[in-house]
């Protein structure tokens, strides 16, 4: 009786030892073909279409296995690299990028956010998270760090909450902000980048969502933490660390110049990236979507050293010469009315072009458009190499005329200027309040070398018709002598006729 159950004991553990091998074997063989046709398509999407490098003249860029990736300036929008960049894809975690930015634009950073039943219970348990619990709270900027650091899910529907009231208000929001940044190919239905079919943005849309994003300095410091470290507190009792699995930003990967990024993933979306960096006086967005592990972080440096390597950037009031703002006569200012002036209108001297390394500022095509907005903005001059934007600058009105003499209402106030539609003197009034505050800038040196001018030329004039006058009388008065002396000859001449 026991022999033969040990043979059945045997044989029930061979069953299932061979049942185990079989499904460790199946699921080998199933990640095998999964991962075999992830390299195959990854290695396909290398071969898409790159449109920046059918740019004429324009450098060649690398050929990447991202459906979808885009290199832009942060400061201005210039697109160096794309690759359908119009393609609409799932964004994954990149997502928070925006939730971050809505809340820093509408928060505090002091405020304590709490975590509702909705927050914590709405997203997977097995997704990134930091392990809040219902009615837990934390400061805002704790949940920023969460959300950009660990990639929390339900720290992003908390700060939604905080801010929008609830989380559907939050979405509506998220998606007219990311409409008055531009965004086009966008529509978002969550805070977090979970997968949903109606959840999707482009490389195009995101860098312009993350242009401002990398332009607030709080964002970019929580963007660019590697390790996070929460203490408990009387409404949060753990202690614990998040890292960031962001391999340029943890160092596993080093790369000068990181200003910060966002890593996201899921199975529909595969790997996402967004990444800031600056060298050489540019600061490069970089986004890739659709991509295999660790390839998105390989071709994030691939496109930051093609973008770093192969651009210059070129000041554009240091180049431009066909547009010469001087010549812009009496509409001149200085604190010193006697002294060297400065013209009203001027180039923004921020402004800059970013051009590939063998063209020069002649290179480039240049149109104005005299529907410029914004403070002291007159109009907008905008740059092209081979047909593609590279830059713009402002015409702007000078601020400091201060010192300078108004011809109309004084004023002790310091008045604000705005010209919106020509460059010409007609346009140049005040548009602020009424037509009580217009103002004439003169400049009066040049004003005095004008009068001086016509001074001397009606002198001169004078000084003509003098002459030209005397001349005449001088003229007139010799005819009469020549008459007179013809006429007393003629007399002598008939008394020379007679014989006295």
């Amino acid at each position: 009786m026991h022999f033969f159950n040990r043979k059945k004991t045997a044989a029930l553990f061979c069953l299932t030892v061979f049942l185990v091998t079989s499904l460790f074997h199946n699921a080998y063989l199933t990640v095998y073909a999964t991962l075999n046709d992830l390299n195959a398509e990854a290695e396909a999407r290398k071969l898409l279409p790159i449109q920046s490098n059918e740019i004429e003249n324009w450098p060649a860029g690398p050929e990447i296995s991202a459906e979808s990736a885009i290199l832009m300036d942060a400061d201005t929008g210039i697109i160096l690299y794309a690759k359908n960049i119009h393609e609409k894809l799932y964004p994954a975690s990149t997502t928070k990028i925006l939730t971050c930015l809505l809340a820093m634009e509408n928060g505090n950073l002091d405020d304590m956010v709490t975590f509702s039943h909705e927050a914590v219970f709405t997203v997977p348990r097995d997704g990134s998270n930091m392990g809040m619990d219902v009615n837990e709270a934390i400061t805002l900027e704790q949940c920023l760090y969460g959300i950009m650091v660990g990639s929390a899910n339900e720290a992003a529907n908390a700060v939604a909450e905080y801010v929008g009231g609830t989380i559907d208000n939050f979405v509506s929001m998220m998606n007219d902000r990311a409409a008055e940044l531009g965004c086009t190919d966008s529509h978002f239905v969550n805070t977090n980048g979970l997968f949903d079919e109606n959840h999707y943005t482009s490389t195009y849309d995101l860098a312009l969502i993350s242009c401002q994003f990398f332009q607030n300095e709080m964002l970019c410091k929580i963007s660019n933490t590697a390790r996070y470290h929460f203490e408990p507190t009387a409404t949060q009792p753990d202690d614990f660390y998040l890292n960031n699995k962001h391999q340029l930003i943890n160092n596993e990967i080093s790369y000068e110049g990181i200003i910060g990024g966002k890593t996201g993933y899921t199975n529909e979306a595969r790997q996402t990236l967004v990444t800031c960096a600056e060298q050489n006086g540019m600061k490069l967005i970089c986004i890739v979507f659709k991509e295999e592990s660790p390839t998105q972080f390989t071709d994030t440096i691939e496109l930051f050293d093609y973008g770093f390597q192969n651009f210059q950037v070129l000041n554009i009031s240091e180049n431009e010469e066909k547009y010469n703002i001087d010549n812009v006569n009496f509409f001149q200012s200085d604190t010193d009315i006697f002294g060297n002036s400065k013209p009203i209108l001027s180039i923004d001297t921020n402004s800059y072009v970013i051009v590939p390394n063998m063209a020069d500022f002649s290179n480039l095509d240049s149109s104005i458009d005299y529907n410029a907005s914004g403070d002291n903005h007159v109009a907008r001059i905008n740059y092209t190499y081979n047909g593609t934007y590279v830059g713009c600058a402002y015409v702007n009105l000078a601020k400091d005329t201060a010192s300078t003499y108004q011809f109309e209402k004084a004023s002790t106030e310091k008045e604000n200027t705005s010209m919106d539609t020509t460059i010409d003197s007609s346009s140049m009034n005040d548009t602020e309040d009424s037509s009580e505050n217009k103002a004439i800038f003169i400049n009066i040196k040049k004003v005095l070398i004008a009068v001086l001018l016509f001074a001397l030329v009606v002198i001169c004039m004078f000084i003509i018709r003098a002459f030209i006058i005397n001349n005449n009388y001088s003229r007139r008065r010799k005819n009469r002598v020549n008459r007179k002396k013809h006429r007393r000859e003629r007399i002598r001449s008939n008394f020379d006729d007679f014989d006295f």
